[in-house]
């Protein structure tokens, strides 16, 4: 599937990368105009930045840094860390992304640096990142050394924190992959289309970008009325396919003979072929014996190729709906009266 990729380390992937900062403000990176989506984000498919949470708390948190994004992190996979805290103190302008409370270690280094000692600056991240709040003589002990009453408050709120090592790998790895979207579009859609294969319905993501709007929209209705994960999920993977429709990328045709099985593949720039089993009833034990068997030899007629890959007629039905069976004879036994 990354054929051209073979020689890239990912380790040696540039982070940060100008035009992969660049996501966080606009999709000019990706080769369209923000207007162009109505997902109003560049950042859509990548890991902790994708959703509609994390989308928004980078429109408020406007990260610009590579640390931003540490505390980004930090205050997505805590407990009442962004929610009524942080995201307040920032709307309000009493601080920023820099200096909001967005890992525990902050805690401890902030509180050093302000001027307490090191063992009760210790004492006080473990008893704020586990929800315990403040004891009243660290509270007192803080004012003493100044320390702003919105910090002070912030602690009090705090149920769970997320380590700084933790964010850091998580912004490392999602800024990496965010490399791959920029500079090899193809392959980064190919991998994580194939990844979320079992809720890719080609039926509804192949038929180009006005069939793919309408459904989304439509689904977009359906996580207003219920809370049901599947639709949510298919919703977010729609805004990915459409953006890559705006990026001039285009599915061929899913193909008896060309798709594999379970792996969505580039074929030249622009193009990606879809696998069998992205057609809804293909299953992928059913696409791989399809595979194999057509590896082994050319399918001769349907008959063949429903003996061959041990497949029944609805299978066969649903290959024949979308066209992949026309020019195919259904059996090799001659008519004799078509003879005549």
């Amino acid at each position: 599937m990354l054929q051209e990729l073979t020689n890239i380390e990912v380790t040696d992937v540039p982070v940060p990368d100008v035009q992969v900062m660049s996501l966080l403000e606009s999709t000019n990176a990706l080769g369209f105009p923000m207007e162009a989506t109505e997902a109003g984000s560049a950042t859509l498919g990548l890991s902790e930045m994708g959703t509609n949470m994390a989308r928004n708390m980078i429109k408020e948190a406007k990260p610009t840094r590579f640390y931003d994004l540490v505390q980004l992190m930090g205050l997505s996979h805590g407990t009442d860390v962004w929610t009524g805290n942080a995201q307040e103190l920032i709307r309000n302008g009493t601080c920023d992304i820099n200096s909001v409370i967005g890992c525990r270690d902050s805690i401890m280094t902030t509180l050093i640096h302000w001027g307490l000692p090191n063992k009760d600056s210790f004492d006080i991240m473990e008893k704020v990142r586990k929800g315990k709040g403040l004891a009243p003589e660290k509270e007192a002990l803080m004012r003493e050394h100044n320390v702003p009453d919105w910090y002070i408050g912030s602690c009090k709120k705090i149920k769970y924190m997320f380590p700084k090592a933790h964010a850091a790998a998580y912004t490392l790895s999602t800024l990496r992959v965010a490399w791959f979207k920029v500079y090899h579009p193809e392959e980064y859609y190919c991998a994580f289309f194939t990844i979320r294969g079992d809720e890719f319905n080609a039926e509804n993501m192949c038929k180009g970008e006005e069939h793919l709007a309408n459904h989304r929209r439509e689904l977009g209705e359906k996580m207003h009325q219920d809370d049901n994960p599947k639709t949510k999920s298919e919703y977010y993977l729609s805004e990915i396919v459409e953006e890559m429709y705006h990026r001039g990328i285009v599915f061929l045709p899913i193909d008896l003979e060309k798709s594999h099985a379970t792996n969505f593949v580039k074929e030249d720039k622009g193009k990606i072929r879809p696998p069998l089993d992205a057609l809804g009833g293909i299953s992928s034990s059913m696409a791989e014996a399809i595979t194999e068997a057509r590896d082994e030899a050319p399918f001769s007629t349907r008959e063949d190729l429903m003996n061959r890959a041990h497949i029944g007629k609805s299978a066969m039905e649903i290959l024949n709906q979308n066209g992949l069976l026309t020019g195919l004879p259904e059996t090799s036994q001659i008519d004799l009266f078509s003879l005549l």
